[in-house]
This record gives structure tokens, sequence and C-alpha cells, in this order.
């Protein structure tokens, strides 16, 4: 059996990403691809109750970065690893890329930190397609203070969000073959137009 797609959403608080999640799983399913849609923090019991840890409660930088490693190794273990390897596709709300943007840049984790910690939680998994939703700082502070009670990392200031959307960029440009930048301040249904082409060719190499 072909082994599954990996697919990552990555994207500041308040870049749109979730708005565009089931979209591409009911595009896939369409298809008559079998789709795992998960998240992180998260994905597993385990995996849940560690991120209402990293999400609600101060602790040492370490220590955050040292928890979300925690979590993806169950949820690779768990769920994404068994997932891909019965050839089902899986989409994740954030992934390590997010580590590198919010530890590494909001937070100030040297990057060879974690790309330590990276290699030693999955050394050969990489997403085959991530996509970066990236808007101007003024338009996610916009949406998060219309959104629901903001948790510890939306309250960040503007400077934590301003490092957080370089140090993605920084993985984009470092890793152009499997990102995808999407403008996600555009109206919502030419985001989706593009979202369609991207998975088109995606599932068109599978």
């Amino acid at each position: 059996m072909k082994p599954g797609k990996f697919i990552t959403f990555e994207g500041i608080d308040g870049a749109g990403k979730s708005t565009h999640l089931a979209y591409v799983a009911d595009l896939l399913r369409s298809a008559g691809r079998q789709v795992v849609l998960t998240r992180e923090p998260g994905g597993t019991p385990l995996g849940e109750k560690l991120r209402e840890l990293i999400l609600h409660e101060p602790m040492h930088i370490e220590t955050e970065a040292l928890l979300v490693f925690a979590a993806r190794r169950e949820h690779l273990a768990q769920l994404i690893g068994p997932a891909l390897a019965r050839g089902d596709w899986v989409i994740s709300d954030r992934f390590t890329d997010a580590t590198f943007a919010y530890q590494g840049g909001g937070r100030g984790l040297p990057f060879e930190r974690l790309e330590m910690l990276e290699n030693w939680v999955h050394p050969h998994l990489q997403p085959d397609l991530t996509l970066l939703f990236d808007v101007p700082l003024e338009v996610a502070r916009a949406r998060l203070d219309a959104a629901r009670e903001p948790d510890r990392f939306e309250r960040e200031r503007a400077d934590f969000f301003a490092a957080t959307r370089a140090a993605y960029l920084r993985r984009a440009h470092d890793f152009p073959e499997r990102f995808r930048l999407i403008d996600s301040s555009r109206p919502i249904g030419a985001i989706q137009n593009e979202l369609r082409a991207v998975i088109d060719d995606l599932a068109g190499q599978a």
C-alpha cells in the first residue's frame, strides 16, 4: 500500500488558517481519499491534556518547547504515523514549523536547540505540503480581538507576533520545496480557488 500524504496548516494566530481546514479535508474526501484531520498541540488524549497546559499555564520557555515536542512524539506514534502507513492523508493544524515560529521566533529559543529536538522526535518525516497562511499583523490582531477568549499566546504583544511571523517566513524561505505561501488577507473564495489548485497538484503526484 502506498503511504498517505501529510499536509500541515501554519500561520500566526489570526491568519485565518482554521477557516480552510475543513474545506481541504472535504476536497480530498470528495476525491475518494481517506482523511485524518488533527491538530497540534493535541491530536491524542495525552496530547490534548498537554495542550491545556501549554496554552494556559505559565512556564519556562524551555519547558514549553519540551512539552510541545512531547505531545508531538505521542501524536506521531499514536495517530500520524499509523494513518500515513495505512494510506490515509493526514491534515494537521500546525506541526514543527509552529515550534520554530512560536518558541524559536516568538520566545527566542535558539533554532539549534529546536533542530536537535526535531531530529530526535521525527528525523525522517516532514510534511509533503505546508500551507503557510500569511496576513499583515494588524489584520491578524483585528481578527483575534473579535474572536473568543484568548489563550496565553493570543494575548502576546505585537513584537511577539512580528518575530513569530518572521520565523515562519524564514522557514518558508529555507524549505521552498514543501511550503506554499497563502495570502490570507484575500476573500475566502479566492483563497479556496488557490487551495483547490494546490491540492489537485499534490493529489496528482500521489
